[in-house]
Parts: C-alpha cells; sequence; structure tokens
C-alpha cells in the first residue's frame, strides 16, 4: 500500500486536477491580439484623463480668479420698493401734506472694495455734499449687513446723478434709485401738529424689527407718527442683476407691488389754519407797537364747542418740517434737538397750545365765578363792591384792581364785562373763609371742569398745568409758605400766582360755556381712508370717534349769568374787547386777561415779570348756537385788549367770511 495516499492508491505524476483538453484554448493565456487591444485602451483611458487634468488644471490654477470674479459678479440681488407715503388732507379733503418724486443714492456696503474703501466714501461724499466723517461711521456701523443699503442722500440733483452715471466704476456699490419724498405744502402751517417724517432710529429698529427695516422712512412726531402705520404702506420687492462692483446689468424685475398708504383726514380746516398762524404774528407786532418790546410766541386754539373738534391749532415760533425731508442738515435742526440753540430761537419746536403753561389772568373769572355759583357761595344779582383796592390778612396786606377809577357796586355780568378784581377778591376770600374743606372748593370744581389735567386731544403730548390746594402747598414748601394764605385764595380768584393752564384747557372750558355745560374732549383725527377711484369718493377704513360730551350737570341760570357776563365784556361800553368786537357783524363773547408772569430777559432781575395777553371767547353769541371758541395767548404781549383780542378776531373774520371795521384798542385787564 503506498503511503502518498489515504487509500494506498498510486498518485498521477500530472499536477493539473483534470487532464486538459486539446479542443479548448486555455482562456486565461494573454495572446499577442489581446494584448494589443488592451494596450490601445490603456492610452486612450491615459490621453483622456490627461486631457480632464489639465483642463481641470487651467480653470482652477490659470483661469481661477477671472472665473472666481465672474462667478461673484454675477449676483440676483433684491431690492426693497419704497412705498408711496399716505397723504393728510384737512376737513375739507384739501391735500395738506403729499409727496413728490425724488432720486436717491445708496450705497451697499458688501461692494465697497476691503482696499481702498475710504477713498470711495471720501469721493462719494464730495460728489454729493454730505460729511464723510459721518458717512464713513454709517459704513463701520453696516459693514456687517450685506442685505440693507445706506441711503447716502436724497433729493439729489440732476448734476449729481449725471456725475454718478459718467463715473460708476469709481464707485462700487453704489446705486441710484428713485424715491418719494414727503412734500409739506403749506410749509410751516401747523408744522408742531402734522409732525415729520425721518429715517427710523436704532431703537425703533429694535422695538418693532418685524416691520422696520434699516433706511425705512418712519413718522417722528404729531400725526406723522400717531398714524404711522396706516400712512407708511407696505413695501414691495424686486430683483437686479448685478456685477462684482454692484453695478446693474439687468432691469429691475418686480417680485411684489409697493401698496401705498392710506389717506389721513383731519378736523383742521386748512384756511382757518393759516389765519391762525397769520393771526399770531399780527398779535406779537401789534403788542410791539404797543410798547410790549418782548413780545416773542404765542398760541392760538379753534375749537368746535359742540364736539371737541379742532378746527386750527397754531404755535409759535415755529419750523418747516421739510428740514427732515431727505438726508438731514445739523444745523437746519439745530434749534429743534440743541437745548442751547432752542432757548435762542424761542423754542420753535414745541407746541404751545398743548404744551405751554401761563397763568390765565382774568381769563379764569368765569371758573371762579361758575364754582361760586354752584357752590351757593355768590348770588350773581347780588352787589358787590369793585373798589381800587382791598384789604385782607392778618398782615392788612393790600390787593389792587387793575382799574384804579372804578368805586362802585356791581352785579356778577357787570363786573365781568369790567374783569374787576376787587369784585373776585371777595369772591375768593368767601371760599377761604369755609376752612380747610371750603378752600379747596374753586379747586375741585377747576378740576370737574378740565383743568390740573390732561384736555385727552389725540394727537401730540401735553402738560397737566396746576391747580394749586393747601394740600399741594404743604407737599411743595416748607415753614410759612406751606400755609394756606388769604392771599393764595384771593390771586387763585383772579387766575394768579400758581394757577397754571395751557391754551387748549382754555379752550376747552370756554366751550363748556358755549354750549350749555358739556365738556367736550378734543381731537384732530378725523378718519382714515382708501381713495376712490376715478373721482369716486373715498372708502372710509377707519373713523376715530372721539368721546361724546360729558354732562356736567351745571345750573343753566348760572351758566346763563356767565354768558351774558362774557357778552357784556365785548358789547358794553366798558367791556374789556368791546372795542374790539362790538362792531363785528357776528355776535361774538368772550374774556379777556392779562396775566403776570416771571420771565428770563437779559438784562433784567431774576423776579421781572411780564405780561401775558390773553382773550377766549365764542360765536356766535346770545342768538345762535355757538359755532367756533377760540383761545388766544401772545406771550410777553401786554393788555389781552391789545394783542390777544386783535389776533382772535382774524379768525373769527376768516371763519364767518366776514371783514371787521376799524377797531379801537385800549388798554384793558
Amino acid at each position: 500500500m503506498s503511503s502518498g495516499t489515504p487509500y494506498g492508491e498510486s498518485r498521477s505524476s500530472s499536477s493539473r486536477f483534470l487532464p486538459p483538453d486539446p479542443g479548448v484554448e486555455a482562456p486565461y493565456r494573454l495572446t499577442p491580439g489581446l494584448a494589443f487591444r488592451v494596450g490601445f485602451l490603456g492610452i486612450v483611458a491615459l490621453l483622456v484623463f490627461a486631457v480632464l487634468f489639465f483642463r481641470l488644471w487651467s480653470l482652477q490654477v490659470l483661469s481661477g480668479d477671472t472665473h472666481l470674479a465672474q462667478a461673484q459678479g454675477n449676483q440676483q440681488r433684491t431690492i426693497r420698493i419704497e412705498a408711496l407715503r399716505g397723504t393728510i388732507v384737512d376737513r375739507r379733503g384739501r391735500v395738506i401734506v403729499d409727496n413728490v418724486a425724488g432720486t436717491a443714492v445708496k450705497l451697499w456696503v458688501a461692494d465697497l472694495p476691503k482696499e481702498g474703501r475710504y477713498d470711495v466714501i471720501k469721493r462719494l461724499a464730495a460728489v454729493l455734499d454730505v460729511r464723510p466723517a459721518r458717512l464713513a461711521k454709517e459704513v463701520d456701523a453696516r459693514f456687517a449687513d450685506p442685505v440693507n443699503p445706506i441711503t447716502v442722500k436724497t433729493a439729489v440733483g440732476e448734476d449729481q446723478v449725471a456725475y454718478l452715471y459718467e463715473h460708476q466704476t469709481e464707485f462700487p456699490g453704489v446705486q441710484i434709485q428713485q424715491t418719494y419724498l414727503r412734500h409739506y405744502r403749506y410749509q410751516t402751517l401747523a408744522a408742531q401738529l402734522l409732525g415729520y417724517v425721518g429715517e427710523v432710529s436704532q431703537e425703533e429698529l429694535d422695538a418693532r424689527s418685524k416691520v422696520y427695516r434699516p433706511g425705512d422712512k418712519v413718522g417722528k412726531a404729531g400725526v406723522e407718527a400717531k398714524l404711522d402705520v396706516e400712512l407708511r404702506g407696505e413695501a414691495g420687492q424686486a430683483q437686479i442683476t448685478v456685477d462684482s462692483l454692484g453695478q446693474p446689468k439687468s432691469g429691475v424685475e418686480p417680485r411684489r407691488d409697493a401698496r401705498p398708504g392710506k389717506t389721513v383726514r383731519l378736523t383742521i380746516d386748512i384756511g382757518l389754519q393759516r389765519a391762525a398762524e397769520r393771526a399770531l404774528r399780527y398779535g406779537i407786532r401789534t403788542a410791539i407797537e404797543n410798547e410790549s418790546y418782548y413780545a416773542n410766541g404765542g398760541a392760538l386754539v379753534a375749537l368746535d364747542p359742540r364736539d371737541g373738534a379742532v378746527l386750527a391749532m397754531a404755535s409759535t415760533p415755529t419750523y418747516t418740517p421739510s428740514v427732515y425731508v431727505g438726508r438731514v442738515d445739523p444745523k437746519k435742526i439745530e434749534p429743534l434737538v440743541n437745548p442751547v440753540a432752542a432757548e435762542k430761537k424761542n423754542y420753535p419746536g414745541i407746541n404751545r397750545a398743548t404744551t405751554g403753561v401761563y397763568p390765565p389772568g382774568s381769563t379764569w373769572k368765569p371758573v371762579v365765578a361758575l364754582a361760586a355759583m354752584q357752590e351757593h357761595e355768590l348770588e350773581p344779582l347780588q352787589s358787590l363792591s369793585c373798589t381800587p383796592t382791598a384789604t385782607y390778612g392778618a398782615d392788612k396786606q393790600q390787593f389792587r384792581n387793575w382799574d384804579p377809577y372804578v368805586n362802585h357796586p356791581m352785579t356778577l355780568v357787570e363786573a365781568m364785562a369790567r374783569s374787576c378784581d376787587t369784585y373776585f377778591y371777595q369772591v375768593g376770600y368767601r371760599f377761604y373763609l369755609g376752612g380747610d374743606k371750603g378752600r379747596s372748593r374753586m379747586q375741585d370744581w377747576a378740576r370737574l371742569f378740565g383743568f390740573g389735567g390732561p384736555a385727552g386731544i389725540d394727537v401730540g403730548s401735553e402738560e397737566a398745568g396746576l391747580v394749586p390746594t393747601p394740600a399741594w402747598r404743604k407737599r411743595e414748601f416748607t415753614g410759612w409758605d406751606a400755609e394756606w394764605n388769604p392771599g393764595d385764595s384771593i390771586q387763585f380768584s383772579i387766575g394768579q400766582k400758581d394757577v397754571s393752564v395751557t391754551p387748549l384747557q382754555m379752550a376747552r372750558f370756554y366751550a363748556l360755556l358755549a354750549n350749555g355745560g358739556n365738556l367736550v374732549t378734543p381731537y384732530v383725527l378725523a378718519q382714515v381712508e382708501t381713495p376712490g377711484a376715478r373721482g369716486q369718493a373715498p372708502f372710509v377704513d377707519r373713523r376715530f370717534t372721539p368721546d361724546p360730551p360729558k354732562d356736567l350737570d351745571l345750573d343753566p341760570a348760572a351758566l346763563e349769568f356767565i354768558r351774558q357776563g362774557l357778552y357784556s365784556a365785548t358789547h358794553s361800553t366798558y367791556g374789556t374787547s368791546s372795542g374790539v368786537f362790538a362792531n363785528f357783524a357776528i355776535p361774538i363773547a368772550g374774556k379777556t386777561g392779562t396775566a403776570e408772569k416771571v420771565v428770563s430777559i437779559p438784562g433784567y432781575p431774576a423776579a421781572h415779570t411780564e405780561d401775558q395777553s390773553w382773550w377766549c371767547g365764542y360765536g356766535p353769541a346770545q342768538t345762535e348756537v355757538a359755532r367756533i371758541v377760540v383761545c388766544a395767548v401772545i406771550e410777553n404781549g401786554g393788555h389781552g385788549s391789545t394783542a390777544a383780542a386783535p389776533a382772535a378776531l382774524r379768525v373769527f373774520e376768516q371763519f364767518f367770511g366776514v371783514e371787521a371795521p376799524t377797531q379801537t384798542l385800549v388798554e384793558t385787564d
């Protein structure tokens, strides 16, 4: 048995498992033909890969910069299309504020070159006449924001636009766009009431990031701010292809149309507003002619006494809202933002009708008379002495009447017409004698009549004024000054010392007298509209409903005595403003006021006082329902009869369309 196999059989001498078949060619053998084919295919593959390699090397190495620039240069940029801001119209639909077409230059910070960026900024600033340092600061602040451009300047001149077009390659990232500029048709007219539009601030962006975008124009004050949402509309969107320098390479392709803002209708009558502002300037000139040389400002309010609609609201000095249109010149707005410059210009930015506080003087006497009759402290038909002087208090303090030549008893109607101070001193002293409770009763009624708190107007800010009380004096002062003395009640009774009011509050009170005892809430906003198509009437989107007049449940007989006194003040021979209104074709009733106020005038002592000239009243009086209340104050204007009353008459002339005959100006309280 052979040992080479497990079972002892002999092993074959062949190394193959199976014997070869002579009829079959071994497939694994490399024949000459197969070798040729394989070699040829290998050479082709090598050539293909070589071509691809050299092509990629050419694209990435030799032409890499060129193609990178082309890739970066062909960009689709999204442009925000500005919406046309809504118009503001007066009560009759006459346009007060609208828009005009303009040209804006914008700068895309991301397109500025890394090297030489500030050279571009300097050249652009020189062309557009803007401050390069300020523009550079904006560029640095927006460098991380490649999406929103900087508005370098609006209202760009044609020569500037032409230069930028001719030198496009020198200003990478600069784009010229059509825009809309706010147009205030009547310049300074109702400036403090209308407000102005400016570029959105960072604080406003942070507060309303979902609504505002950098560069947006938003309302900053007045009506423009109050109804900014309705006025601003909805921005549209478009796309444009730009090259690597930010220059357009295609036309603008709209994606979403901009939706224009709504129209806002006000209660203001623009003709009456113009008359009111002219009247204030006339009142100041008249005051200066009557030797009140420091007359330099004032306010005038005209209301509809039936519902509180503001027909006119003027304040002077004033400003032009267009100073905020386009890129703001810091020098032009300095009196509006810089306290030192504002003081030199007598604060043109404030609305004196709502935030100016003054002692009311004798225009306050109807407040005291009405309170006294409601409290049964005064019988209107009872005669009280009107004397040149009166003495009160343990120290025998003497208080004077403005007219030292009157010395006889008189009823309330005559006392109101003559504006007798010593008559009202007695009324105020009666309240003082009522003890702690009685000494605050005049003030309680004054607050009920709308003083000592905001009048509630729907646009702008307000000052509350001050109705002093014994409790207030204890809080504010110490020692003897903290006591409420007879002189406090006496001076309160003629609108002097600590009492202070705004012209709007006074107009509101005189509306109460005119309409029979209803306290109205002044309002300026009438409605929001969508303009009608093809001359059709506008569609009212939102109507502002004012608070209804509040019936104070006053004694009709007491109100009637007050109205008789006001009518006598403008028509009797001894009335303080009869020289102005007695011959006017429309019956007017009203009251003058001459209020002393401490004012700061260079060269005068700190306690120097000047007279504030007041007149408040309404018309038609007596025979018809009053349709208008006018209240005017001329700062440092002297007597109420020689400055404020003639100014108020100008407004009545415009409202009724009647020219007044020659007036006789006499210096009365």
